[in-house]
């Protein structure tokens, strides 16, 4: 489970007289639960992203507190992120090494024996359907097998929580497919909280069965996509997102 708990974040614009702190992140407040995907739904700049990083322990925040199975980031960080795995934008494979080597090795880095690290990258090769892909060089992959090898090395140490930062960028269709199978097997046969951010409807609506939706860096409503729908009277989901996140007189316009 991971909870966060009125989230701020600023960063500096501007240099000299014109500097100003600029709030990116300005009391988000979800919780995700065990076996449940929830999405972070919001516009491009809605502080989805900076959410995440804070949660994976990437940056400090300025207020509140993030608990990943009630350890709290910030004051252990360390046993927070083994009991995470992260997929950020940013995949960075090492290209002269092979998909398993880029699992096995980030296996190591997260302090597991070589055959453990070695038998997880085949169990995951099978769950992800990327087996054909394991003993070629991650150089000249696809975006999808990329994705695929990048999502793997970070469940080898097989946390129990999973946060990607809009995974599916780049993706052609079929490999969208393939995520949101292999999401839903995470979730069904081995009970894994997943968070994942997104601005794409279509991705909510067969997903996730929570949605937290972000405005202007502040959590404005979260619950399934019915009581979504439900709330704001609407019968488009599109039509609700819009209403929740710029309120009643953008949906109008």
């Amino acid at each position: 489970m991971i909870e966060v708990l009125g989230l701020q974040k600023s960063f500096a614009s501007g240099r000299g007289r014109q500097a100003r702190q600029v709030k990116a992140v300005d009391g988000v407040l979800f919780r995700a639960a065990d076996a449940c995907i929830t999405g972070l739904l919001g516009p491009n700049g809605a502080g989805k992203t900076t959410t995440l990083r804070i949660v994976a322990g990437l940056l400090p925040p300025d207020a509140g507190h993030v608990l990943v199975d009630g350890i709290d980031v910030s004051r252990e960080p360390q046993r927070a992120l083994a009991r995470m795995g992260v997929l950020s934008d940013a995949r960075g494979l090492y290209p002269r090494l092979t998909a398993r080597e880029n699992i096995v090795y980030y296996g190591r880095l997260q302090g597991m024996p070589r055959a453990a690290a070695l038998r997880r990258a085949q169990q995951l090769a099978e769950v992800l359907d990327m087996v054909p892909l394991l003993d070629r060089r991650t150089d000249g992959f696809s975006q999808g097998e990329r994705m695929k090898t990048a999502l793997a090395r970070a469940l080898v140490h097989d946390p129990a929580n999973i946060i990607l930062d809009e995974p599916t960028n780049g993706l052609d269709v079929l490999a969208t497919r393939s995520l949101r199978e292999a999401l839903r097997r995470l979730r069904d046969e081995q009970g894994k909280c997943i968070v994942f951010s997104t601005h794409i409807m279509q991705e909510v609506q067969r997903l996730c069965d929570k949605v937290v939706v972000v405005a202007h860096g502040r959590t404005v409503a979260d619950g399934s996509v019915d009581a979504l729908l439900q709330s704001t009277g609407q019968a488009d989901f599109e039509d609700a997102f819009v209403q929740l996140a710029f309120g009643p007189e953008a949906d109008a316009a």
